[in-house]
Protein backbone atom coordinates (compact mmCIF):
# COMPACT_ATOMS: atom_id res chain seq x y z
CA UNK A 1 0.00 0.00 0.00
CA UNK A 2 1.32 3.70 -0.13
CA UNK A 3 1.89 5.87 2.27
CA UNK A 4 2.11 9.38 2.41
CA UNK A 5 4.67 11.96 5.46
CA UNK A 6 3.82 15.40 4.63
CA UNK A 7 6.41 17.82 6.76
CA UNK A 8 5.37 21.06 7.30
CA UNK A 9 9.01 22.76 8.36
CA UNK A 10 10.26 25.92 9.13
CA UNK A 11 11.90 26.53 5.66
CA UNK A 12 10.21 23.70 3.39
CA UNK A 13 7.32 21.87 3.31
CA UNK A 14 7.78 18.09 1.90
CA UNK A 15 5.53 15.42 0.80
CA UNK A 16 7.35 11.92 0.62
CA UNK A 17 4.89 9.18 -0.85
CA UNK A 18 6.66 5.16 0.05
CA UNK A 19 5.18 1.96 -0.88
CA UNK A 20 4.67 -0.32 2.01
CA UNK A 21 5.49 -3.90 1.02
CA UNK A 22 7.61 -7.21 2.69
CA UNK A 23 8.09 -4.61 5.92
CA UNK A 24 10.01 -1.94 4.01
CA UNK A 25 9.27 1.11 2.20
CA UNK A 26 10.45 2.19 -1.25
CA UNK A 27 9.89 5.59 -2.01
CA UNK A 28 7.15 6.28 -4.97
CA UNK A 29 7.24 10.38 -5.26
CA UNK A 30 8.89 13.21 -3.34
CA UNK A 31 8.06 16.64 -3.79
CA UNK A 32 9.66 19.42 -1.56
CA UNK A 33 8.93 23.19 -1.92
CA UNK A 34 10.33 26.52 -0.17
CA UNK A 35 7.94 28.03 1.81
CA UNK A 36 10.29 30.00 3.94
CA UNK A 37 7.40 30.04 6.26
CA UNK A 38 9.77 30.75 9.04
CA UNK A 39 10.57 34.26 7.91
CA UNK A 40 6.85 35.01 7.87
CA UNK A 41 6.93 35.30 12.13
CA UNK A 42 6.87 39.00 13.34
CA UNK A 43 7.75 40.23 16.54
CA UNK A 44 4.68 39.48 18.37
CA UNK A 45 5.09 35.53 16.40
CA UNK A 46 2.30 35.84 14.59
CA UNK A 47 2.57 34.55 10.93
CA UNK A 48 2.05 37.37 8.14
CA UNK A 49 -0.79 37.11 5.70
CA UNK A 50 2.15 36.15 3.16
CA UNK A 51 3.62 33.63 4.84
CA UNK A 52 0.12 31.83 5.16
CA UNK A 53 -0.89 31.99 1.69
CA UNK A 54 2.82 30.66 0.70
CA UNK A 55 1.96 27.51 3.14
CA UNK A 56 -1.96 27.01 1.94
CA UNK A 57 -1.11 26.98 -1.98
CA UNK A 58 1.84 24.54 -1.22
CA UNK A 59 -0.83 22.71 0.58
CA UNK A 60 -3.47 23.10 -2.04
CA UNK A 61 -0.98 20.86 -4.42
CA UNK A 62 -0.15 18.39 -2.05
CA UNK A 63 -3.63 17.88 -1.42
CA UNK A 64 -4.46 17.41 -5.37
CA UNK A 65 -1.68 14.86 -5.12
CA UNK A 66 -3.76 12.79 -2.07
CA UNK A 67 -7.42 12.56 -3.46
CA UNK A 68 -8.14 9.18 -2.84
CA UNK A 69 -5.41 7.97 0.22
CA UNK A 70 -7.20 6.54 2.98
CA UNK A 71 -7.27 8.48 5.96
CA UNK A 72 -5.09 6.11 8.09
CA UNK A 73 -2.17 6.15 5.28
CA UNK A 74 -1.88 9.89 5.43
CA UNK A 75 0.15 12.03 8.35
CA UNK A 76 0.87 15.28 7.59
CA UNK A 77 2.85 17.14 10.96
CA UNK A 78 4.12 20.64 11.80
CA UNK A 79 7.10 21.41 13.61
CA UNK A 80 8.50 24.84 15.17
CA UNK A 81 7.24 27.74 13.21
CA UNK A 82 3.68 26.20 14.21
CA UNK A 83 4.54 25.73 17.00
CA UNK A 84 5.75 29.58 18.38
CA UNK A 85 2.52 30.59 15.63
CA UNK A 86 0.28 32.69 17.87
CA UNK A 87 -1.93 32.62 15.49
CA UNK A 88 -1.54 28.85 14.28
CA UNK A 89 -4.94 27.77 14.24
CA UNK A 90 -6.29 30.23 11.85
CA UNK A 91 -3.40 29.17 9.66
CA UNK A 92 -3.91 25.46 10.26
CA UNK A 93 -7.88 25.55 9.72
CA UNK A 94 -7.60 26.40 6.19
CA UNK A 95 -4.35 24.19 5.75
CA UNK A 96 -6.31 20.73 6.77
CA UNK A 97 -9.13 21.92 3.96
CA UNK A 98 -6.74 22.54 1.34
CA UNK A 99 -4.98 19.36 2.09
CA UNK A 100 -7.70 17.37 2.90
CA UNK A 101 -5.94 15.95 5.62
CA UNK A 102 -5.13 16.97 9.40
CA UNK A 103 -1.96 18.36 10.06
CA UNK A 104 -0.82 17.76 13.56
CA UNK A 105 1.55 20.79 15.26
CA UNK A 106 3.94 18.25 17.31
CA UNK A 107 5.99 18.98 20.20
CA UNK A 108 9.68 18.64 20.36
CA UNK A 109 10.33 15.96 21.57
CA UNK A 110 7.83 13.90 19.53
CA UNK A 111 9.81 15.68 16.37
CA UNK A 112 13.42 14.25 17.86
CA UNK A 113 11.66 10.70 18.00
CA UNK A 114 10.51 10.75 14.62
CA UNK A 115 13.81 11.89 13.09
CA UNK A 116 15.22 9.26 15.05
CA UNK A 117 13.06 6.45 13.44
CA UNK A 118 13.45 8.18 10.39
CA UNK A 119 17.73 8.32 10.73
CA UNK A 120 17.71 4.61 12.00
CA UNK A 121 15.40 3.14 9.25
CA UNK A 122 18.17 4.03 6.65
CA UNK A 123 21.38 2.62 8.99
CA UNK A 124 21.90 -0.89 9.25
CA UNK A 125 21.01 -2.60 12.48
CA UNK A 126 23.84 -2.50 14.57
CA UNK A 127 24.51 -2.44 18.44
CA UNK A 128 25.93 1.00 18.20
CA UNK A 129 24.79 4.19 20.54
CA UNK A 130 24.50 7.05 18.11
CA UNK A 131 23.57 10.40 18.36
CA UNK A 132 21.58 11.93 15.80
CA UNK A 133 21.48 15.89 15.39
CA UNK A 134 19.42 17.53 13.30
CA UNK A 135 19.56 21.38 12.62
CA UNK A 136 16.25 22.86 11.33
CA UNK A 137 14.91 26.01 10.31
CA UNK A 138 13.59 27.27 13.68
CA UNK A 139 14.58 24.08 16.18
CA UNK A 140 17.57 21.96 16.45
CA UNK A 141 17.06 18.30 17.98
CA UNK A 142 19.09 15.66 19.75
CA UNK A 143 18.68 12.32 20.16
CA UNK A 144 20.94 9.64 22.05
CA UNK A 145 19.63 6.01 21.25
CA UNK A 146 20.85 2.55 21.19
CA UNK A 147 20.64 0.82 18.34
CA UNK A 148 16.87 1.16 16.72
CA UNK A 149 16.09 2.59 20.66
CA UNK A 150 15.80 6.24 20.87
CA UNK A 151 16.39 6.80 24.59
CA UNK A 152 16.87 10.53 25.15
CA UNK A 153 14.80 13.25 23.43
CA UNK A 154 15.90 17.16 23.45
CA UNK A 155 14.68 19.89 21.13
CA UNK A 156 15.99 23.43 21.51
CA UNK A 157 14.23 26.62 20.09
CA UNK A 158 17.51 27.54 17.42
CA UNK A 159 17.88 27.38 13.92
CA UNK A 160 19.07 27.91 11.07
CA UNK A 161 16.64 30.46 9.36
CA UNK A 162 15.87 32.01 12.38
CA UNK A 163 19.89 32.31 13.29
CA UNK A 164 20.77 33.50 10.25
CA UNK A 165 17.75 36.20 10.45
CA UNK A 166 19.09 37.35 13.89
CA UNK A 167 23.02 37.48 13.33
CA UNK A 168 23.23 38.37 9.20
CA UNK A 169 20.66 40.40 8.97
CA UNK A 170 21.00 42.08 6.02
CA UNK A 171 23.08 38.70 4.75
CA UNK A 172 26.57 40.57 5.73
CA UNK A 173 28.98 37.50 6.76
CA UNK A 174 31.63 38.76 9.05
CA UNK A 175 34.14 37.51 11.78
CA UNK A 176 32.29 39.45 14.51
CA UNK A 177 28.69 38.26 13.49
CA UNK A 178 29.91 34.60 13.39
CA UNK A 179 31.76 34.98 16.61
CA UNK A 180 28.68 36.77 17.99
CA UNK A 181 26.09 33.84 16.18
CA UNK A 182 28.48 30.96 17.69
CA UNK A 183 28.41 32.28 21.07
CA UNK A 184 24.47 32.78 21.69
CA UNK A 185 24.42 29.13 19.97
CA UNK A 186 26.52 27.49 22.97
CA UNK A 187 24.32 29.29 25.55
CA UNK A 188 21.16 27.43 24.23
CA UNK A 189 22.79 24.44 23.74
CA UNK A 190 24.78 24.78 27.02
CA UNK A 191 22.22 21.93 28.96
CA UNK A 192 22.51 20.13 25.89
CA UNK A 193 25.94 18.36 28.01
CA UNK A 194 23.84 17.43 30.47
CA UNK A 195 22.49 14.98 28.56
CA UNK A 196 24.78 14.76 25.45
CA UNK A 197 27.58 14.15 27.23
CA UNK A 198 30.92 13.47 25.27
CA UNK A 199 31.60 9.50 25.07
CA UNK A 200 28.23 8.41 25.42
CA UNK A 201 27.96 7.49 21.81
CA UNK A 202 29.69 5.65 19.08
CA UNK A 203 29.13 7.66 16.10
CA UNK A 204 27.10 11.05 15.62
CA UNK A 205 24.90 11.72 12.80
CA UNK A 206 23.88 14.83 10.92
CA UNK A 207 20.42 15.38 9.86
CA UNK A 208 18.46 16.83 7.09
CA UNK A 209 18.47 20.81 6.28
CA UNK A 210 21.55 22.35 7.45
CA UNK A 211 23.71 18.80 7.29
CA UNK A 212 22.62 18.21 3.60
CA UNK A 213 23.61 21.78 2.61
CA UNK A 214 27.14 21.47 4.66
CA UNK A 215 27.41 18.17 3.08
CA UNK A 216 26.44 18.42 -0.31
CA UNK A 217 29.26 21.54 -0.96
CA UNK A 218 31.82 19.67 1.01
CA UNK A 219 31.61 16.42 -0.95
CA UNK A 220 31.31 19.16 -4.39
CA UNK A 221 34.75 20.94 -3.35
CA UNK A 222 36.11 17.92 -2.89
CA UNK A 223 36.71 18.50 1.21
CA UNK A 224 34.45 15.28 2.20
CA UNK A 225 33.30 11.56 1.22
CA UNK A 226 29.92 11.63 3.36
CA UNK A 227 31.18 13.33 6.75
CA UNK A 228 30.98 16.69 8.08
CA UNK A 229 34.37 17.40 10.03
CA UNK A 230 36.04 20.02 11.78
CA UNK A 231 37.94 20.71 8.78
CA UNK A 232 35.41 20.96 7.04
CA UNK A 233 33.45 23.29 9.04
CA UNK A 234 36.16 25.72 9.47
CA UNK A 235 37.02 25.54 5.89
CA UNK A 236 33.76 26.33 4.56
CA UNK A 237 33.50 29.21 7.49
CA UNK A 238 36.67 30.63 5.33
CA UNK A 239 34.83 30.44 2.36
CA UNK A 240 31.52 32.57 3.39
CA UNK A 241 34.16 34.49 5.04
CA UNK A 242 35.48 35.44 1.54
CA UNK A 243 32.32 36.06 0.17
CA UNK A 244 31.79 38.54 2.86
CA UNK A 245 27.88 38.69 1.87
CA UNK A 246 24.89 35.90 1.20
CA UNK A 247 24.41 37.22 -2.32
CA UNK A 248 27.88 36.74 -3.65
CA UNK A 249 28.27 32.96 -1.83
CA UNK A 250 29.52 31.29 -5.10
CA UNK A 251 30.63 27.35 -4.03
CA UNK A 252 30.02 24.13 -6.30
CA UNK A 253 27.32 22.02 -4.70
CA UNK A 254 25.42 25.17 -3.23
CA UNK A 255 21.63 25.50 -3.87
CA UNK A 256 20.05 28.80 -4.40
CA UNK A 257 17.57 27.68 -2.04
CA UNK A 258 20.05 26.97 0.97
CA UNK A 259 22.13 29.86 0.23
CA UNK A 260 20.31 32.32 2.73
CA UNK A 261 19.96 30.22 5.97
CA UNK A 262 23.26 28.46 5.32
CA UNK A 263 25.42 30.91 7.74
CA UNK A 264 23.04 30.50 10.88
CA UNK A 265 23.02 26.64 10.44
CA UNK A 266 27.19 26.33 10.54
CA UNK A 267 27.04 28.82 13.29
CA UNK A 268 25.14 26.29 15.33
CA UNK A 269 27.06 22.93 13.82
CA UNK A 270 30.26 24.38 14.99
CA UNK A 271 29.10 25.50 18.34
CA UNK A 272 27.72 22.13 18.98
CA UNK A 273 30.96 20.72 17.71
CA UNK A 274 32.41 22.39 20.31
CA UNK A 275 30.19 21.82 23.31
CA UNK A 276 30.17 18.11 22.83
CA UNK A 277 33.46 17.54 21.80
CA UNK A 278 32.32 16.36 18.21
CA UNK A 279 35.20 15.75 15.80
CA UNK A 280 32.84 14.33 12.94
CA UNK A 281 29.04 13.76 12.09
CA UNK A 282 27.93 11.10 9.36
CA UNK A 283 25.65 12.67 7.12
CA UNK A 284 22.20 10.50 7.13
CA UNK A 285 19.78 9.83 5.05
CA UNK A 286 17.15 9.64 6.69
CA UNK A 287 15.37 12.53 8.42
CA UNK A 288 11.67 13.57 9.76
CA UNK A 289 9.78 12.35 6.95
CA UNK A 290 10.77 8.87 7.04
CA UNK A 291 10.21 8.81 10.46
CA UNK A 292 6.54 9.41 9.78
CA UNK A 293 6.47 7.25 7.18
CA UNK A 294 7.55 4.24 9.17
CA UNK A 295 5.09 5.16 12.27
CA UNK A 296 2.44 4.98 9.70
CA UNK A 297 3.46 1.57 8.68
CA UNK A 298 3.72 0.32 12.41
CA UNK A 299 7.06 -1.30 11.62
CA UNK A 300 8.98 -1.38 14.91
CA UNK A 301 10.73 -4.50 14.18
CA UNK A 302 13.67 -6.54 15.88
CA UNK A 303 17.36 -6.65 13.88
CA UNK A 304 16.68 -9.61 12.45
CA UNK A 305 13.53 -9.16 11.06
CA UNK A 306 14.17 -5.81 9.18
CA UNK A 307 16.96 -7.89 7.49
CA UNK A 308 15.08 -11.17 6.71
CA UNK A 309 12.43 -8.70 5.46
CA UNK A 310 14.91 -7.09 3.10
CA UNK A 311 16.04 -10.34 1.73
CA UNK A 312 12.62 -11.40 1.01
CA UNK A 313 12.17 -7.99 -0.37
CA UNK A 314 15.18 -8.82 -2.69
CA UNK A 315 13.95 -12.20 -3.62
CA UNK A 316 10.72 -10.96 -4.89
CA UNK A 317 11.89 -7.79 -6.56
CA UNK A 318 14.00 -10.87 -8.50
CA UNK A 319 11.23 -13.05 -8.78
CA UNK A 320 13.10 -15.72 -6.87
CA UNK A 321 11.19 -19.46 -7.09
CA UNK A 322 10.66 -18.54 -2.91
CA UNK A 323 10.22 -22.91 -2.24
CA UNK A 324 13.05 -24.02 -3.38
CA UNK A 325 15.15 -21.01 -2.31
CA UNK A 326 13.78 -22.23 1.28
CA UNK A 327 14.42 -25.94 0.44
CA UNK A 328 18.32 -25.10 -0.03
CA UNK A 329 18.03 -22.56 2.94
CA UNK A 330 16.93 -25.44 5.31
CA UNK A 331 19.38 -28.09 3.63
CA UNK A 332 22.37 -26.02 4.36
CA UNK A 333 21.04 -25.05 7.75
CA UNK A 334 21.31 -28.70 8.75
CA UNK A 335 24.54 -29.31 6.79
CA UNK A 336 26.21 -26.17 8.83
CA UNK A 337 24.76 -27.55 12.22
CA UNK A 338 26.39 -30.85 11.39
CA UNK A 339 29.49 -29.34 10.90
CA UNK A 340 29.45 -27.04 14.21
CA UNK A 341 28.00 -29.62 16.41
CA UNK A 342 25.61 -27.10 17.65
CA UNK A 343 22.79 -24.90 16.91
CA UNK A 344 23.10 -22.14 14.31
CA UNK A 345 22.20 -18.36 15.42
CA UNK A 346 18.91 -16.87 14.37
CA UNK A 347 18.90 -15.27 11.13
CA UNK A 348 22.37 -16.98 9.91
CA UNK A 349 23.91 -15.82 7.03
CA UNK A 350 23.42 -19.02 5.05
CA UNK A 351 19.93 -18.76 5.33
CA UNK A 352 19.83 -15.07 4.24
CA UNK A 353 21.88 -16.29 1.06
CA UNK A 354 20.07 -19.29 0.26
CA UNK A 355 16.76 -17.51 0.35
CA UNK A 356 18.23 -14.77 -2.70
CA UNK A 357 21.10 -17.53 -4.56
CA UNK A 358 18.90 -17.55 -7.46
CA UNK A 359 18.35 -13.74 -7.20
CA UNK A 360 20.64 -13.41 -10.48
CA UNK A 361 18.74 -15.53 -12.58
CA UNK A 362 16.05 -12.81 -13.79
CA UNK A 363 19.35 -11.80 -15.16
CA UNK A 364 21.35 -14.44 -17.08
CA UNK A 365 20.76 -17.99 -15.99
CA UNK A 366 24.13 -19.55 -17.46
CA UNK A 367 26.27 -16.53 -15.57
CA UNK A 368 23.65 -16.32 -12.54
CA UNK A 369 25.62 -16.50 -9.83
CA UNK A 370 27.82 -13.57 -10.46
CA UNK A 371 24.98 -11.62 -11.45
CA UNK A 372 23.49 -12.18 -7.68
CA UNK A 373 26.97 -11.41 -6.20
CA UNK A 374 26.75 -8.05 -7.36
CA UNK A 375 23.20 -7.19 -6.99
CA UNK A 376 23.87 -8.58 -3.39
CA UNK A 377 26.69 -5.65 -3.33
CA UNK A 378 24.59 -2.87 -4.65
CA UNK A 379 21.33 -3.26 -3.48
CA UNK A 380 21.55 -1.25 0.20
CA UNK A 381 19.46 -3.80 1.58
CA UNK A 382 18.25 -2.22 4.73
CA UNK A 383 19.39 -3.59 8.06
CA UNK A 384 23.32 -4.70 6.60
CA UNK A 385 25.82 -3.23 6.83
CA UNK A 386 28.58 -2.33 4.05
CA UNK A 387 30.31 -6.00 5.52
CA UNK A 388 27.02 -8.37 5.78
CA UNK A 389 26.11 -7.55 2.26
CA UNK A 390 29.93 -8.06 1.10
CA UNK A 391 29.60 -11.73 2.79
CA UNK A 392 26.34 -12.56 1.43
CA UNK A 393 27.68 -11.92 -1.71
CA UNK A 394 30.78 -14.04 -1.81
CA UNK A 395 28.66 -17.04 -0.59
CA UNK A 396 26.78 -16.63 -4.04
CA UNK A 397 29.66 -16.03 -6.16
CA UNK A 398 30.93 -19.31 -4.72
CA UNK A 399 27.88 -21.33 -4.63
CA UNK A 400 28.26 -22.59 -8.58
CA UNK A 401 31.14 -23.14 -10.34
CA UNK A 402 35.22 -23.37 -9.98
CA UNK A 403 36.33 -22.42 -6.12
CA UNK A 404 39.88 -20.90 -7.58
CA UNK A 405 37.39 -17.51 -7.40
CA UNK A 406 36.68 -17.91 -3.87
CA UNK A 407 40.48 -18.96 -2.25
CA UNK A 408 40.68 -16.04 -0.16
CA UNK A 409 37.28 -16.75 1.16
CA UNK A 410 37.69 -20.01 2.06
CA UNK A 411 41.50 -19.37 3.68
CA UNK A 412 39.89 -19.63 6.85
CA UNK A 413 37.41 -22.77 8.71
CA UNK A 414 34.61 -20.56 8.47
CA UNK A 415 34.03 -19.44 5.21
CA UNK A 416 35.14 -22.65 4.02
CA UNK A 417 32.44 -24.59 6.47
CA UNK A 418 29.72 -22.22 5.56
CA UNK A 419 30.27 -22.65 1.43
CA UNK A 420 30.38 -26.09 1.79
CA UNK A 421 26.88 -26.09 3.62
CA UNK A 422 25.62 -24.15 0.97
CA UNK A 423 27.28 -25.90 -2.29
CA UNK A 424 26.51 -29.40 -1.19
CA UNK A 425 22.47 -27.94 -0.32
CA UNK A 426 22.06 -27.02 -4.03
CA UNK A 427 23.40 -30.27 -5.17
CA UNK A 428 21.35 -32.02 -2.79
CA UNK A 429 17.91 -29.68 -3.65
CA UNK A 430 19.13 -30.06 -7.66
CA UNK A 431 15.84 -31.32 -8.27
CA UNK A 432 13.68 -28.58 -6.88
CA UNK A 433 12.62 -30.64 -3.97
CA UNK A 434 13.08 -31.10 -0.69
CA UNK A 435 16.09 -33.87 -0.33
CA UNK A 436 15.93 -36.70 1.88
CA UNK A 437 18.30 -35.94 4.94
CA UNK A 438 17.99 -38.68 6.88
CA UNK A 439 21.25 -40.61 7.28
CA UNK A 440 23.28 -37.86 5.87
CA UNK A 441 26.05 -36.61 8.52
CA UNK A 442 29.13 -33.73 7.60
CA UNK A 443 31.75 -33.78 9.84
CA UNK A 444 35.39 -32.12 9.71
CA UNK A 445 38.68 -33.10 10.89
CA UNK A 446 41.31 -30.59 10.34
CA UNK A 447 40.99 -29.43 6.77
CA UNK A 448 39.35 -32.24 5.30
CA UNK A 449 35.38 -32.71 5.53
CA UNK A 450 33.78 -35.99 5.08
CA UNK A 451 29.79 -36.68 3.96
CA UNK A 452 28.56 -39.76 5.07
CA UNK A 453 25.96 -41.77 3.10
CA UNK A 454 23.14 -44.18 4.01
CA UNK A 455 23.40 -47.54 2.19
CA UNK A 456 21.91 -47.78 -1.21
CA UNK A 457 21.50 -43.52 -1.61
CA UNK A 458 23.73 -43.35 -4.48
CA UNK A 459 21.59 -45.91 -6.11
CA UNK A 460 18.72 -44.29 -5.10
CA UNK A 461 19.60 -40.92 -6.20
CA UNK A 462 22.26 -41.17 -9.08
CA UNK A 463 21.73 -37.43 -10.47
CA UNK A 464 22.55 -36.54 -6.98
CA UNK A 465 25.42 -38.95 -6.61
CA UNK A 466 27.22 -37.46 -9.61
CA UNK A 467 27.34 -34.52 -8.94
CA UNK A 468 28.53 -35.29 -5.25
CA UNK A 469 31.37 -36.90 -7.06
CA UNK A 470 32.27 -33.76 -9.01
CA UNK A 471 31.90 -31.84 -6.03
CA UNK A 472 34.63 -34.00 -4.30
CA UNK A 473 37.17 -33.42 -7.77
CA UNK A 474 36.08 -29.40 -7.19
CA UNK A 475 37.75 -29.18 -3.10
CA UNK A 476 40.41 -31.08 -4.48
CA UNK A 477 41.97 -28.36 -6.27
CA UNK A 478 41.93 -26.27 -2.76
CA UNK A 479 43.68 -26.53 0.71
CA UNK A 480 40.95 -28.49 1.13
CA UNK A 481 39.36 -32.17 0.94
CA UNK A 482 36.13 -33.81 0.83
CA UNK A 483 35.55 -37.36 1.17
CA UNK A 484 32.30 -38.88 0.50
CA UNK A 485 31.56 -42.20 2.43
CA UNK A 486 28.94 -45.00 1.80
CA UNK A 487 27.79 -46.84 5.00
Amino acid sequence: MNLAAIDLGSNSFRLEIGNFEHMQIQRVEYIKETVRQGNGLDSERNLSPEAMERGWACLARFGERLRGFAPECVRAVATQTLREARNREAFVQRANELLGFPIDVISGEEEARLIYRGVVSQLPMTDERRLVMDIGGRSTEFVLGHGVQAEALASYRIGSVAWSMRYFPQGLLTAEAFSNAELAARAVLDEALDTFRPGSWDRAYASAGTANAVGEVLIANGRSRGVIDRDGLNWLLEQLLRAQQVDRIRLEGMREDRRPMLAGGISIMRAAFDLLGIDQMQIAQGALRQGVLHDLADADLPTGDLRTASIQALAHRFAVDTAHARHVADTAQHLARELAGTALPPQHPLEWTALVHEAGQRINRSDYHRHGAYILQHCGAKGFTEAELQHLAQLVLGHRGKLKKMEEFIAQAPGAMELLALRLAVILCHARQAPMLQGLQLSRRAACFTLCLPAGWSQQFPQSAHLLAEEVEAWSKTAWKLDLVQS
